[in-house]
């Protein structure tokens, strides 16, 4: 968790000034979703990307 909250801060929330907390709560989210759970590898998946496993097993 710690690394994770680390790539969110030096990749996203670091280089941005939000006006609001509902444009920063988008901005987290869109990281995530588009970014951090889509086009990073992950360990737990044989070093895949997610967005392409769930393509093979759907």
């Amino acid at each position: 968790m710690e690394s994770f909250n680390a790539i969110l801060k030096k990749e996203e929330l670091n280089l941005k000034e939000y006006e609001t907390f509902e444009e920063t709560r988008i901005a987290i989210f869109e990281f995530i979703d588009g970014w951090y759970n889509r086009k990073r590898i992950h360990s737990s998946i044989n070093y895949q990307i997610p967005y392409e496993v769930e393509k093979i097993t759907a």
